[in-house]
């Protein structure tokens, strides 16, 4: 029986009904230790299997329990907690996509240990297969001690259960309150300590005499474990230890009764505790080299201390495992864990207890615990195996080998998204590495963390300073490859004097340029012509070679995946960032997806398919929150600030500048610019942003547009000499892209500087090539009007009732109304600017949209699920919502619907 907790019933019964209707949800449950979790989470598990057996609403359905508890001594050992949870069900790793039943079969050691792409590949396995189970009936899965969960297992649930909507799946996590443990987007319900009322319920039903609740509430302030042991003990506890925490009265309480016991018994306790898993036969074998049995842990199951049942050992409570271990005098502790290292038959397992023996130096215990480092990062473990090739560095006797693994611990923990750790470990390699490969590993790492956490500047710098003492000549990968990187992060953080020194240096070591860090540079010095051919070369290769791609630092690949935007080709530009998010999707890699569907995003938006860049960019963000990546969030706002702008929509526009940090602000500030324009603000759009200097700055995928919005405010403020600077950017860019609406947006804007028509006809005739509607409509309202005012209102008529047509697609309302406002000052009787009857796909949500794409398209309901990282039930339950809103009832009805 349960005191004092009817609302946290109520809520997870709640809970449990949902599931049974086929809605998915998740919960964590806080409190301190002896609150209560545990007590919950088996009234949750009886209850459901009571209702399957016993309820006429449940329809007989029986709901499936998986349970997983977190153990102390295993929460280094990288998804421990998942074989707990998933070894019943192993047998369902079948029905999986492969990429995903790869990724749980190396962590359940039935398949080929491999090292896979990517470590939320596991997270989208687990999703897949209690969405599989699931399709039985009801699941219901229970963690408890949350907080000792390896954090593998942990980043795998977490992903789960966010990303659970439609499947019939609960998942209940119970964690300490003081432990660290965090599940962003998880709801937390805090267990309370007891009242007094249900604290002396809960003694009158142990028999305790009502004159001494008082004081036995009092020492175990609410807290139920403290009343029980408190209780059990009929102990008055003394005055002074009051001011002690609860946890630690009650441990003091278990090691004063496990005290008591006999030696033999306390000795089979530790192994217990010492070994964590309540292994039964691990703990027999260790226990037969000490020269006890388990014979002698009657003494401790006949006083309610521990429990044997079906080949495991389990402690009623960890603050006993804890009482057991803490109480042990450090040899004692010692031996028993040589004991399990030898008796031991799990390679991973042996490395963990020889890590307890060792008290200094041991090459043995160094290389073991490397080793199972290894079969970590094979299973895609990253933060497990960074913590221990760490402990491996610092047992190992040869300081060569702890620079590699204090390395290679930084770079996992950079990949684990633990960018502290990876820095601090970085810095103890680089105090020891002596040579080139390990010290670019080290600097990569570094630069990399500096990248994200810090001054963005900092990481092209501190890789250059890093190679400054090297001789100019002496020509290396290694060298080079750290020069490549260090131009791609100076571009990326808008650093041109980088780029210049990177570019130098790099021509200097290898003897010729390379492609793309001489492409940046010479953009630096505002050579387009030149600049943009070098880019357009390095793009052909990349996209033309075949076989195996060399790995590139991931801030090479950042800027590879931009370059079509930056050559003005929006067509390749789509082409690239499509394929790369196909790629990331069919190999798992949800850790690369954001920033792919960041620059998709872009390239729909300038295409003007204005809702699948929403969907992109919504997509993005709940990856990056799925994944513990928020600083992949704050990057994401520029896409949603432009369409805001195109829309008029001050509010939003100004909301998102807002948020934006100073070094992530150019794109929301262009978008600022274009509102100002569009609201007929044209100070303010010309004042807002200063014209950028060559470099990074002034080659975005929004800064030549950016500087046509300027050149129009410049002449409407009657200030044509102030657009000067820009224009000569625009027209050279648009010369060395040759991207028709390049040309046709420089033209449009030498038509307005030089108030001459024949530009604004060649700029309409460039634009029938396509590319950028929002563009073509901009350049049809400007003629227009120049038309209008020619006195020539037949053709003004034709161009603007185009634009205006264009703006109306786009839900540009400004625009609209300028458009509009014109055609009737052109002699048009009847106009209206309004936003067109909401379309299909105005309807559905931006999840939705990519559901119903994909099907329209021919992909299953799995196919689907597996590409967006979502359950087959949830895609069908997207499906279900959709059809009604498109007006159809089946696939091959929607087949039928022009989606736009």
């Amino acid at each position: 029986m349960l005191y004092g907790r009817a609302a946290e019933q109520d809520r997870l019964a709640r809970l449990l009904a949902e599931a049974r209707a086929g809605r998915s949800g998740a919960l964590l449950l806080r409190g301190e230790a002896g609150i209560g979790k545990t007590a919950l989470l088996d009234w949750l598990a009886g209850t459901a299997v009571a209702q399957a057996h016993g309820d006429a609403k449940s329809e007989g359905r029986e709901v499936r329990v998986l349970r997983v508890t977190g153990v102390e001594p295993e929460a280094d050992l990288a998804f421990g907690g998942l074989v707990q949870l998933l070894w019943p069900v192993q047998d369902r790793l079948n029905a999986l996509p492969e990429p995903q039943a790869d990724a749980l079969r190396a962590i359940l050691g039935t398949g080929r240990e491999q090292r896979g792409p990517d470590r939320f590949l596991t997270g989208l396995a687990v999703l897949t297969v209690l969405a599989d189970l699931a399709e039985d009936g009801p699941l219901l899965c229970l963690v408890d001690d949350a907080q000792w969960l390896d954090r593998a297992t942990a980043e795998a649930l977490l992903f789960a259960a966010r990303r659970l909507a439609a499947e019939g799946v609960a998942i209940v996590l119970a964690g300490r309150d003081d432990d660290g443990f965090t599940a962003p987007g998880i709801p937390e319900l805090t267990l309370p300590r007891l009242d007094f009322e249900d604290s002396s319920r809960l003694l009158t039903d142990r028999g305790r005499a009502p004159a001494l609740h008082s004081q036995i509430i009092t020492e175990s302030a609410g807290n139920p474990l403290a009343l029980i042991e408190f209780d059990a003990a009929r102990s008055d506890q003394p005055h002074q230890h009051a001011p002690l925490p609860v946890a630690d009265r009650v441990s003091s309480a278990f090691r004063a009764r496990i005290g008591g016991l006999p030696e033999r018994t306390r000795l089979m306790m530790l192994i217990a505790a010492a070994e964590g898993r309540g292994d039964l036969p691990l703990l027999l074998r260790a226990s037969e080299l000490l020269g006890v049995g388990i014979g002698d842990l009657a003494e401790a199951e006949r006083t309610g201390l521990l429990y044997v049942m079906d080949g495991t050992v389990t402690f009623r409570h960890p603050l006993i495992a804890s009482a057991t271990y803490q109480g042990a005098v450090l040899a004692r502790r010692i031996a028993v864990h040589r004991a399990l290292a030898e008796a031991a038959t799990d390679p991973d397992c042996r490395a963990r207890h020889l890590l307890a023996v060792a008290t200094g130096p041991d090459q043995e215990a160094a290389l073991e615990l490397a080793a199972a480092a290894g079969r970590a990062r094979g299973r895609t473990a990253y933060a497990a195996a960074s913590g221990l090739f760490g402990q491996a560095a610092r047992l190992t006797t040869d300081p060569r080998q702890r620079a590699s693994w204090l390395a290679e611990g930084a770079a996992l923990a950079l990949a684990a998204g633990h960018a502290a750790q990876a820095d601090r470990l970085a810095q103890e390699a680089d105090e020891l590495a002596d040579d080139p490969a390990t010290g670019s590993r080290i600097a990569s790492v570094r630069a990399a963390v500096a990248f994200e956490l810090g001054d963005r500047n900092e990481a092209a710098h501190w890789l250059l300073a890093r190679l400054g003492n090297a001789a100019p000549n002496a020509t290396s990968p290694e060298a080079s490859g750290l020069l490549r990187t260090a131009a791609a992060y100076g571009w990326l953080a808008g650093d041109a004097d980088a780029v210049r020194t990177a570019a130098a240096r790099l021509a200097a070591e290898e003897g010729a340029a390379d492609p793309l860090v001489e492409g940046l540079a010479r953009l630096c010095e505002d050579d387009a012509e030149h600049g943009l051919l070098l880019l357009t070369r390095f793009l052909e290769r990349r996209t033309g070679a075949s076989g195996p791609r060399d790995a590139d630092e991931q801030a090479v690949r950042m800027l590879a995946l931009t370059c079509g935007l930056l050559l003005g080709d929006d067509e390749a530009a789509l082409g690239l960032a499509s394929a790369e998010v196909r790629r990331c999707r069919s190999q798992g890699l949800i850790g690369e997806l954001p920033y792919a569907l960041d620059v998709l995003a872009q390239t729909q938006l300038l295409a003007g398919r204005h809702r699948d860049a929403e969907a992109a960019v919504t997509e993005a963000e709940e990856i990056a929150r799925d994944t513990g990546m928020r600083r992949r969030l704050v990057g994401l706002g520029a896409v949603r600030a432009r369409r805001a702008a195109i829309e008029g929509d001050a509010r939003r526009v100004r909301e998102l500048a807002d948020a934006a940090p100073p070094a992530l602000r150019t794109g929301v500030d262009c978008a600022l610019v274009l509102l100002d324009l569009g609201l007929g603000d044209f100070g303010s759009a010309l004042s807002r942003l200063d014209p950028p200097p060559p470099g990074p700055d002034r080659y975005t995928w929004l800064s030549l547009s950016t500087a046509a919005d300027q050149i129009e405010a410049a002449v409407r403020l009657g200030q044509p000499e102030r657009a000067e600077e820009a224009l000569r950017h625009c027209e050279s860019w648009a010369r060395a892209t040759r991207a028709p609406w390049a040309q046709a947006v420089a033209l449009r804007c030498r038509a307005l500087v030089d108030d001459r028509p024949e530009p604004y006809a060649q700029a309409l005739h460039l634009h029938e090539k396509g590319g950028r509607p929002f563009e073509r409509a901009r350049t049809e309202l400007l003629y227009g009007e120049w038309l209008r005012r020619a006195r020539q209102p037949n053709e003004a008529r034709n161009v603007l009732r185009s634009a205006l047509a264009s703006f109306e697609r786009l839900r540009a309302e400004p625009w609209m109304r300028r458009a509009a406002a014109e055609l009737r000052a052109a002699g048009e009787r009847r106009v209206a600017a309004r936003v067109p009857a909401e379309n299909l796909i105005d309807r559905l949500t931006p999840q939705e949209l990519q559901v119903v794409r994909l099907a329209r398209g021919g992909s299953s309901s799995r196919e689907i699920a597996a590409q967006l990282f979502l359950s087959r039930r949830t895609v069908e339950h997207h499906l279900y919502k959709a059809y009604p809103k498109l007006g159809v009832g089946s696939r091959r009805e929607l087949a039928l619907l022009d989606l736009g």
